[in-house]
């Protein structure tokens, strides 16, 4: 006989080793093993080596670490409602947790719209740490399990994560599994319940708003962290005309406070605007310290007072000028950087 947890009312997060913790209560309930055998539930090993691939694959299609790390909970929850009978008879377990996983993304994303036409101000996809930072700022050996980190490589870059946000739900999930994971027509047609023919045109549709983005198409200059270091140190001696030459003309500054910190509700467009923007920010930020972070795996500025971070600043470069400025100074979706925690 196999023990499964008891599945409570709220999240479960599957940890590595043979426990689950109850995300709002914090409750642990181990996964004994059975004593027929001695051995633990077989599935579990098999569950555990998708986390990181499932983490990987809810956090591109929403752009959202807590609700990447909450679909990847929900999964595993519905897996162990089914009775050991089921779950025999599901052929490949990556699959099964895969197709699951994907669905209730598409159902999000569905609602992602008109839950962000009530958001306050503008919407920036949460950004993400390098695994090895800590919340104070310095390096650590190993921060959190392995498997809970995003594979920081271009698919995750702020630029490209803004541009899927111009995506259906439709478009976003065929180019995210077919350009990214890889997966085939066929098989994703049978995640998304689609025709293989509907997929491949979900996912050239797809290609075109990448393509028709200027920004997603940018390589990231071999010199992007100085530029970015000439940014703050242009910001932090308030110089104006340093700031405006490191600037594109057509540059474009988004902030995004989810109505609990205050940003700027619209863009701010233009090099000369942004710069004096930027001025009145450093005139009202008494005491904000700026570090240089690497941000969504490409160099950016985090932005702490009395050694708590308040802000996270990404940038999309063309060629040796700021094309794009994120801030997102939103709590909540800095948890990653104000915690202990390492989230997805």
């Amino acid at each position: 006989m196999t023990l499964r947890p008891h599945i409570r009312r709220g999240c479960l997060v599957l940890s590595v080793g043979s426990a689950w913790r109850h995300k709002q209560t914090g409750d642990t309930v181990t996964i004994q093993p059975g004593p027929e055998d001695g051995l633990p539930d077989p599935s579990l090993a098999a569950l555990i080596g998708e986390r990181r691939r499932l983490i990987n694959l809810a956090y591109r299609l929403l752009g959202s670490l807590s609700e990447a790390e909450d679909v990847v909970q929900e999964t595993y929850a519905r897996w162990y409602t089914m009775s050991r009978q089921q779950q025999d008879a599901v052929e490949s377990v990556g699959g099964w947790l895969t197709t699951v996983a994907t669905r209730i993304c598409l159902n999000l994303l569905r609602s992602a719209r008109a839950r962000r036409e009530r958001y306050v101000g503008e919407w920036i996809p949460e950004p993400l740490p390098e695994p090895t930072e800590r919340p104070g700022g310095g390096p650590v050996a190993a921060a959190g399990d392995p498997a809970d980190h995003v594979t920081l490589d271009e698919s995750v870059n702020m630029a490209f994560l803004v541009v899927l946000e111009y995506m259906t739900p439709a478009e976003r999930v065929a180019f995210i599994l077919h350009d990214v994971f890889h997966y085939a027509f066929a098989e994703v047609a049978e995640i998304v319940g689609r025709s293989p023919a509907a997929c491949r045109q979900l996912a050239s549709s797809a290609r075109r708003r990448l393509r028709d983005a200027r920004p997603a198409s940018h390589p990231m200059p071999a010199d992007h962290a100085g530029i970015v270091r000439n940014f703050k140190h242009a910001w932090e001696a308030k110089d104006i005309g340093a700031l405006i030459g490191l600037l594109d003309p057509g540059v474009t500054a988004v902030g995004d406070g989810g109505g609990r910190v205050t940003a700027v509700l619209h863009p701010v467009e233009g090099g000369e605007r942004v710069a004096r923007f930027l001025l009145e920010l450093a005139e009202k930020a008494s005491g904000v310290v700026f570090l240089e972070r690497a941000v969504n795996g490409r160099p950016g500025l985090v932005a702490q007072r009395a050694g708590a971070t308040v802000a996270v600043y990404a940038f999309d470069i063309d060629g040796d000028r700021i094309k794009h400025i994120w801030a997102v100074g939103n709590p909540e979706k800095l948890r990653p950087w104000t915690t202990g925690t390492v989230y997805p």
